[in-house]
Order: C-alpha cells, then sequence, then structure tokens
C-alpha cells in the first residue's frame, strides 16, 4: 500500500521539475552546460554522502547491481540532463524542450509491455496520442517564434531517449535499492559522464552572481534531491507508463514559468495544444478500477 506523503509526490515532482527548465535557462546564462551541471552533481553528491553517513543504507550486493544504478544516473545525468541544457545553451525555449520531452510516455507505452510485463489499455493509448497532438500543436505554435535548429532538436532527441531507457532501466533493475544508496551512485555516474566534456570542450568559467547563486540551488535542492527522489519513487510504486504519463502535464507548467521567467511567448493556439495534452493526461494516467467480478474472486 502506497504510504500517504506519495500521494502527494506527483504534485510536488510536477511543480519542481517544471520549473527546473526556466531556472537552468537562468543559470546558463552564467556558466556553460557541462561546467554547470558538473558544479551540481558535486553539491548533490556532498548532500547524499552527508545523508548516507547518518542513516547508513544498504549498498548495492552486487556488481549487476552497481553497474544497473550507474546506467540509470548515466542516461537520466549524463544523457539526459546534458544535451537538454545543450539544447538551452543554442537558444532551444524552455517550453520548447519541455514539450518535446513530452513525447517520453508514448516511447515507453511502446516499449513497456515487453521490457517490463505491463498491460498498456487503449484508454492510455488515446490519452497517450491527445498528449502527442498537443504537443504537435504547440510545436507549430511556437515555429513562427521560435524555429528551434536542426542541431536543437537532434540534442533533444538523445536526450528523450535518455530519460525513456533510464526510466524503463529503473523499473526494470531499480526496486531493491535505497533511495539514498541510488542516488549516491547515479549521481556520480552523471559527474563521471559530465566531466570529459566540460575539461575537453569548455572554458569552465562561471559567473558566481545571485541569480547563479539562486539558480544552483534550485537546480540541486529542488530538481535533483527532490523531484530526482520522488521520481524513482513512484517509478517503484507504480505503474511505469502511468508515472511516465505525468510528464505531459510538465509542459504547460514549464511554459507558463519561462513566460514569467525568461519572457518566452506562448501563442494562443498553444494554449490550446497544452489544454488537449492535458486532457490526454487525465485519461492516460487516472485509476480506473477493477471489474466487481475480479474484485471479488478469491485469491
Amino acid at each position: 500500500m502506497q504510504t500517504r506523503w506519495l500521494s502527494f509526490a506527483p504534485f510536488i515532482f510536477l511543480g519542481l521539475w517544471s520549473g527546473g527548465y526556466a531556472v537552468a535557462k537562468i543559470g546558463l546564462q552564467y556558466s556553460e552546460p557541462m561546467t554547470l551541471l558538473a558544479v551540481r552533481y558535486a553539491c548533490v553528491i556532498a548532500i547524499m554522502l552527508t545523508v548516507f553517513a547518518i542513516i547508513r543504507p544498504p549498498l548495492p550486493k552486487t556488481p549487476a547491481d552497481w553497474m544497473h544504478l550507474a546506467i540509470v544516473g548515466f542516461l537520466i545525468q549524463t544523457v539526459y540532463f546534458a544535451l537538454c541544457w545543450m539544447a538551452f545553451r543554442i537558444g532551444v525555449g524552455a517550453g520548447t524542450v519541455a514539450l518535446i520531452m513530452s513525447f517520453q510516455p508514448i516511447l515507453v507505452a511502446i516499449v513497456a509491455p515487453s521490457w517490463t510485463n505491463e498491460r498498456v489499455g487503449w484508454l492510455r493509448w488515446l490519452g497517450l496520442f491527445l498528449g502527442l497532438i498537443g504537443t504537435a500543436t504547440v510545436i507549430m505554435a511556437r515555429s513562427g517564434i521560435e524555429p528551434p535548429s536542426f542541431i536543437g532538436l537532434f540534442y533533444c532527441a538523445i536526450a528523450l531517449l535518455g530519460i525513456t531507457i533510464g526510466t524503463l532501466w529503473e523499473k526494470r533493475f531499480g526496486k531493491t535499492h535505497h533511495p539514498v544508496t541510488a542516488n549516491l551512485v547515479g549521481y556520480s555516474a552523471g559527474l563521471i559522464g559530465v566531466l570529459p566534456f566540460m575539461l575537453t570542450l569548455e572554458t569552465m568559467h562561471i559567473d558566481w552572481t545571485w541569480q547563479f547563486s539562486a539558480a544552483l540551488g534550485y537546480l540541486v535542492i529542488g530538481n535533483s534531491v527532490i523531484a530526482v527522489g520522488l521520481l524513482l519513487a513512484m517509478i517503484r510504486a507504480g505503474d511505469v507508463s502511468s508515472v511516465s504519463s505525468l510528464f505531459f502535464l510538465v509542459p504547460p507548467l514549464a511554459a507558463l514559468l519561462a513566460w514569467v521567467l525568461l519572457g518566452e511567448i506562448m501563442p494562443p493556439l498553444g494554449w490550446a495544444g497544452m489544454a488537449i495534452a492535458a486532457i490526454g493526461v487525465f485519461i492516460a494516467t487516472r485509476k480506473r478500477k477493477a471489474p466487481a467480478e475480479n474484485r471479488s474472486a478469491p485469491a
């Protein structure tokens, strides 16, 4: 049975995760992508090491367990975050990146039945299809204002594959690990993954303004510690397709925050697309009761 706090996890996760897109673009005004990620991950690892020393959670028992945690960390922290931030750096809007990432539930729904032995019903497919239509509508509405570059879309596509495969891998192999252990290993793998790019491609210069410090604090505490921890907890506790469908709610929140914080404009047609996507996520994620005969059947 889910604990009481887990019922509030989706709302907390959505708010923190959605805000991360705009906040990351603010931070990237004062630092290069890999440098900012390296500082962020180093701060998270320091926090996780402190928590680890206090509660002393169990470590992975086999080399395979260590490997699975590292793979998830690399896919999410290096592939997903690094390429999203590279897309930000070359001018792709925060709302646009969030919209492209909302295709993730479509890919998860296609792969999940064979990957995790979960069944995806037709209502969920309908919800995911509506989300796809809504996302495409928003991208078309913004194309006149912000035509993303080919390389930016390429970065987003690879980032999308990273978060999708990482979600599926975590669902299949990450059930038995303590969240502190999983995050410590995952962020360590992410740091190792971004360091070569930082050292060879960037100047590693940071303007330590209060805006940068505030953005870094949000990305470390809000995004990395709380939001990612909630995401992993929800993946372990529930159906992987339903958890991934939460990402359809991220684009409207991310677009709203990008408008407030960055001045990124969303045309009226774009907001209509956001509404279509929201309807899709409601259909795809709402709980469906089992038939009466199934509920009364003996165990």
